[in-house]
């Protein structure tokens, strides 16, 4: 006896691009995915987007409207003797068309499985279309990707997740009688993070939990917030995914927009990173605030001392905290650009000889070499300051550091003006 049940994603699969919903940038009337299509032409693809955003869905339709067999691989278990298998298929009576091989996650395969594809790819026996989740310019091999044309599908809108509701609905209300009001739809179309299948599943968790009177289930949206509780969330630290985040997570801080960090900042803790989160919250602080608000990076370290000790989940109050006092704060980049200069510098081999009075002059036989002779104790003058050369000679000229337009640095950039004025150059 077959007890193997087929999810509902899969049993309602559409089989034509009509039925698909989102992705109207690529599947659209003016989609060029779907010009290419219809125009006959099915080039070697690159299907990269999220989860459940109708990538395996497509490429079973595009196998239908050209004739091809399609074959199915997922990199995660595949080998390549599955590769030969289907290599020893082409050209037989089953393949009269060629086979469209649809290879699932294909960042799983090595350099010389993917490498294997390539003949078969150039004569047009073998037609691929590879899914990822990952960046495929990181992930994908540059000899695969030069064949191939990339596609990004996106996480779908609420509005496409609630057609796809709607349509599994009414597919299912031909076999009972459903009561589903319109908010419950609405609901998981929202908590599902723009995951059509994990949307469906949801549909079928809610149906198969449904009370049921008299020939009638009644779906309740008590039990869909049961069924979605934390399914939006989308997050794999180690995939393409966390880096937008983490990147936008930033960015939102750098661009003094405090609602998009701390949302952000949500995401992460949500996820379950807690150390990213803490580590470019301190890297933002002392390279986008910076002199601006020197204090900053002192205070943002000592909250994510306290999140660290605390832990999750009360860690979320000193983090938020920090990311909005980083995100309000006045913003310098100066202290980046400074040693970012004086690094390339270095590193071109632009220095020159330390100037003979700043030399090491506490040892045996210094004065002898005429270590620090000439050097001046800035204590012991007015204000703490004398003018002297501390840059060598090859580069004395060289300005690394230039004031920002702040009021903290302006301020300071005056105060030196005052200082340094009366003073006349001292030669070393």
């Amino acid at each position: 006896m077959n007890n193997v049940q087929t999810p509902l994603a899969d049993k309602l699969r559409p089989t034509a691009l009509e039925d698909v919903v989102g992705q109207a940038h690529i599947l659209g009337q003016k989609g060029v995915l779907r010009r290419i299509v219809e125009n006959g032409l099915l080039p070697n693809l690159i299907f990269y987007g999220p989860s459940g955003t109708g990538k395996s869905t497509v490429s079973s339709i595009l196998a239908g409207v050209t004739g091809r067999r399609l074959c199915r691989l997922n990199a995660t278990t595949a080998s390549l003797s599955d590769i030969k298998d289907i290599i020893d298929s082409l050209d037989t009576m089953l393949t009269p068309n060629g086979v469209l091989l649809y290879l699932d996650e294909i960042q799983y395969f090595n350099k010389k499985q993917q490498q294997s594809l390539l003949e078969y790819m150039e004569n047009g026996k073998i037609t691929l279309i590879a899914s990822t989740t990952e960046n495929p310019y990181f992930a994908i091999y540059n000899a695969l990707l030069s064949r191939s044309t990339v596609f990004e599908f996106k996480p779908l809108e609420p509005k496409d997740v609630t057609k796809a509701l709607e349509r599994a609905l009414r597919i299912l209300q031909a076999e009972e009688t459903i009561v589903c009001p319109a908010e419950i739809l609405a609901h998981i179309a929202e908590a599902c993070g723009g995951d059509v299948r994990k949307a469906l599943t949801a549909l079928e968790l809610l149906l198969a939990a449904a009370v049921r009177k008299d020939g009638v289930a009644t779906l309740t949206l008590d039990d869909a917030q049961e069924v979605t509780q934390r399914s939006a969330m989308r997050f794999d630290r180690d995939g393409d995914s966390h880096y937008d985040v983490l990147s936008a997570f930033q960015k939102s801080m750098r661009g003094s927009d405090p609602q998009a960090a701390v949302h952000y900042l949500a995401r992460l803790l949500a996820g379950g990173d807690l150390t990213s989160a803490c580590r470019r919250l301190l890297v933002t602080a002392a390279e986008d605030v910076g002199l601006a608000h020197p204090q900053c990076l002192s205070i943002v370290k000592a909250c994510v001392d306290a999140a660290l000790q605390i832990g999750m989940p009360e860690a979320q109050i000193p983090l938020a905290q920090a990311v909005l006092l980083v995100a309000t704060s006045p913003k310098s980049n100066s202290a980046v650009t400074a040693i970012a200069s004086a690094m390339a510098d270095v590193q071109a081999g632009r220095a020159g000889d330390i100037p003979v009075h700043l030399k090491d002059s506490h040892y045996q036989g210094a004065q002898t070499l005429g270590r620090g002779l000439t050097y001046q104790y800035a204590h012991d003058f007015p204000n703490h300051y004398v003018k002297q050369q501390y840059l060598p000679n090859a580069i004395c000229e060289r300005m690394y550091y230039e004031y920002g337009e702040n009021k903290v640095e302006q301020a300071a950039k005056r105060y030196w003006e005052a200082i340094q004025a009366p003073h006349t150059t001292t030669d070393s």
